[in-house]
Order: structure tokens, then sequence, then C-alpha cells
């Protein structure tokens, strides 16, 4: 019996289901877990693609809501059924985010070349912009289709099973969340554990097909599209942040969190006074950031090192995003810190 139970959990971990006893349990600085992640398609949120834990469990939130979307998609087709279209697209927007993480990983690994000195991390941004659109395209059928069902009504055939896959989509949304939740519990990742939050909210559109299922069975067909129209608005409201998020990257654009966090790691070293100026910006899952901090004007090139390699251990301890950060220190001077630039940061020690 010890035989088999340790042959079993051999094939789960050889299955990627579970990870190898002394595996990978990367926990982040719970500095590094800034809040205010939103909820984006097409985007995979930094602070969990940090650790082979959080990349297995987006793998796996992949696989639970693929398989949902394709058995939806099945009975879509025998049924006809718009609200579970857009409910179907819905799902497959949630599982498309691991698209690009696993693209950008892939050729991430080509590392930087003499004519990508930066590598190919932006490759992640371009993936998330074809998922985007893709979901656009998507919505739009969807919401054409829900309207041309409400001027010209057609029976819904198999209405029980719209109601099975509507249950199905519940079912795969909440196992989602628990998987993500949990495993975000373990690396502590809150942006892992809002994404499991999300999973759960999605969850009650794909309830909401049941319920259209059960007003068409009650002699109320345009039920059925009015739920599709209303899931097809809030796939418009994905698609419209997603997008947001995705220009914002591609223009350099980094959560203030980031710059704050980045500040606050730097009063936990001793010898700066001074942070004069942040520059930081993500390249695909990774973040890159440029400093120019104020030490005193007596230090030595000796301690000046010291200092910078203690601000950069301090700053992969506080963003486990953090790929590489070119700090420059500047000898201190008394009108440093009065902010005329608006971005300088006095630390008192």
């Amino acid at each position: 019996m010890k035989n088999s139970s340790s042959a079993f959990k051999a094939a789960l971990v050889w299955l990627g289901f579970t990870q190898p006893e002394g595996g990978d349990h990367a926990h982040g600085h719970p500095h590094g877990e800034t809040g205010g992640h939103g909820h984006t398609h097409g985007v995979i949120d930094p602070t969990i693609a940090t650790t082979e834990r959080g990349i297995w469990a987006i793998k796996w939130s992949f696989v639970i809501l693929a398989i949902t979307a394709l058995f939806q998609a099945a009975v879509v087709l025998l049924s006809g059924s718009i609200a579970l279209l857009a409910d179907t697209i819905h799902n497959v927007g949630d599982a498309t985010t691991a698209i690009p993480l696993w693209i950008a990983f892939r050729l991430v690994r080509r590392g930087a070349s003499p004519r990508f000195t930066y590598g190919l991390g932006r490759v992640e941004d371009l993936a998330g912009i074809v998922i985007v659109l893709i979901i656009l395209f998507s919505a739009i059928v969807a919401g054409y289709e829900a309207i041309d069902r409400l001027l010209h009504p057609q029976p819904i055939q198999v209405l029980l099973w719209v109601a099975v896959a509507g249950l199905a989509g519940f079912i795969g949304n909440e196992a989602v969340a628990v998987f993500r939740i949990r495993v975000g519990r373990q690396i502590n990742s809150a942006a892992l554990i809002a994404d499991g939050y999300h999973a759960r909210t999605d969850g009650l559109t794909s309830l909401a097909v049941v319920a259209g299922a059960g007003g068409v069975w009650l002699g109320f067909p345009l039920a059925d599209p009015i739920i599709g129209l209303l899931i097809t608005l809030a796939i418009f409201g994905i698609v419209w942040q997603s997008a947001k998020a995705v220009f914002t990257r591609m223009l350099d654009g980094v959560e203030p969190e980031v710059i704050d966090e980045i500040r606050h790691a730097a009063e936990h070293v001793p010898g700066i006074r001074t942070v004069l100026d942040v520059r930081a910006r993500w390249l695909g899952h990774r973040l890159v950031a440029e400093l120019d901090v104020a030490v005193a004007g007596d230090t030595t090139v000796s301690a000046a090192d010291k200092v910078a390699t203690a601000f950069e251990h301090e700053l992969m301890d506080h963003l486990p995003a953090l790929q590489s950060a070119r700090i420059r220190l500047r000898p201190f001077a008394a009108n440093a810190s009065d902010g005329a630039d608006g971005n300088r940061t006095a630390i008192e020690k």
C-alpha cells in the first residue's frame, strides 16, 4: 500500500499537479505584494510570474478553464444559446491569460543579443494585444448575435444541457478560484489571491446562464439573449480595462506602488541620504529600474559600492519581479531634498 501511495504521488508530480517534496516554495517578501491589482485578461500580474509555483498555478488554471470552455462551446453548437455563447467567450478570455506568459517565457530564455540588448520581454505585451483583439472580436460577434436574437427570436434546444453547461462554468471558475487562492497563500502572492476571488465572481456570470435557461423554460424566450447581451457588456468592460493595462506597459508606464516600494526599500539601507530620482519600466513580466541616490560627500568608493550592493539586495527583496537595477550614487547636497523637481525623497537617518 505504501508503494502504491508513493507511485501515485510520483505520477501527480510528473503530471505537474503537485510539487516534489523539497521543491520550490518561494515566498515573496510581504512588502513586495503591492495592492491595487486589477482583473485584466491577456495580462499576467508580474508578482505571480516570479516564482515557479505561480507559473504552475497559472498553467493549471488555464487547463481547467480551457476544458470548461470546450464543453460549453459544444453545448452552444447544439443549443444555439446566446447567453452560453457569451459566457463561453468570457471563460476563453480567462483561460488565454496564460498564453502571453508562456510565449514570453519561451522567448526570454534566448536572453539578450547584440540586436535585442534588453531581451525579448516585450513579446508578452504584443501577445497581450493579440489576446485583447481576439476577445474584442468575439465580444462583437456575441453582441451581434444577442441583438439579432432579440429582434428575431428563435427557440433554444436542449435547455437542460444549457443549464448543465452554465453549472459547469460555475464549477470550473470556482475550482480555479480555490486553486489560485490556496497557491497564492502558499507563496504569499496577493495578486494570485485577488485573481482567485475574481474567478469566483466570474462563476456568478455562469450562473446567470442557468437563470436564462430557467427563464426560457418558464415561457420567456427573450431571457436568453438578454442575459447574453448583459454578459457581452461585461466582456467589453474587460476588453477596455485590459487594453489600458497592455498599452500602459508598452508605453513604459508603471504602477505608482512600484515606485513607492523602491523608495521604501531605500529607507532600509544605511548610508543613503536621499533618493534623487527613480525610473522603472516593465519588460514583459520583469521589472527594470534606474535610480539616482545621494550619499555623504566624504563616502569612499569602497563604501559607496557597499551601499549600492545593499540597496540592490533590498530592492530584490521588496520587489520579486525586479530583474535589474542600475544605481547611480551622487554626493549629498544640502538642497537635494527640497523636492523642487517633484521626484526626490529625503530619508531621515
